[in-house]
């Protein structure tokens, strides 16, 4: 990974970091995007690299991806590999109660603004470059009260099959990592929204036949593969960490 080149969208949470400090540790040239000036900013002096760089953008508006793409261009020369990983939440609801303005803002940063790092990205990726996009074990299945990111995941699906397809003439790979209940901010929202959060917490670990929720380097580990060369001959696929939850 050494001189290589990675931009990681959602760089400011768990999972994103985790993975700018394995580039980063690799020799890699990072570019830090998310919408969270504060935070992002914290992480970028938390590397303490200047082979890392940071960009503030929102990822659902097509100006801002521009900027965030034409930065990494800027500053590093090149761009290699491609983690687009932004994505929130939304509320847990049942279907007759979902408000559609949640179910809108979760497709917005879910779908149209992994569509829109796709878009901007892949026209200028080097040639044998790497893509991952984040889904989720919900883009694999069902569950009740979570309409809004269970669609959005199984839409990035879509979206990695098409660019897979398009990439390979570059020999361009494109996966989607599926993580399952990982320790992180946005699984502690997703369970409070389901009730008692320290006894749904509880509840999921019975339920993964390994007994424990995974931890954000062990996503971080997966996008690493995945996007490296060891991986070469991986595109079009999905790539679940689930430990076992949907067996």
């Amino acid at each position: 990974m050494k001189g290589k080149t990675i931009i990681i969208t959602g760089a400011a949470g768990e999972i994103g970091f985790a993975t700018a400090q394995k580039f980063a540790e690799a020799g890699a040239n990072v570019m830090l995007v998310d919408i969270d000036e504060d935070n992002l900013q914290d992480r970028a002096n938390d590397l303490k690299s200047d082979q890392v760089a940071y960009q503030v953008a929102d990822v659902t508006k097509e100006e801002d991806v521009k900027a965030y793409v034409k930065a990494t261009l800027d500053k590093f020369g090149a761009i290699d590999y491609f983690f687009n990983n932004a994505g929130i939440e939304g509320k847990v609801a049942p279907i007759p109660k979902v408000d559609m303005n949640v179910f809108d803002q979760v497709m917005q940063v879910n779908v149209y603004g992994v569509a829109l790092g796709m878009k901007h990205v892949m026209p200028v990726i080097e040639e044998g470059g790497s893509i991952v996009i984040t889904s989720s074990v919900a883009g694999l299945m069902g569950t009740a009260g979570m309409l809004p990111y269970i669609t959005s995941k199984h839409a990035t699906i879509g979206i990695m099959r098409v660019a897979a397809l398009e990439g390979a003439e570059r020999k361009v790979r494109v996966n989607t990592v599926h993580p399952g209940v990982i320790d992180s901010r946005m699984m502690e929202s997703l369970e409070s929204g389901m009730g008692d959060q320290k006894e749904v917490h509880s509840m999921f670990e019975q339920q993964v036949p390994l007994k424990r929720y995974g931890q954000e380097s062990e996503v971080a580990d997966m996008v690493y593969f995945l996007l490296s060369d060891q991986a070469g001959y991986c595109t079009g696929q999905t790539y679940v960490l689930d430990g076992g939850l949907l067996l």
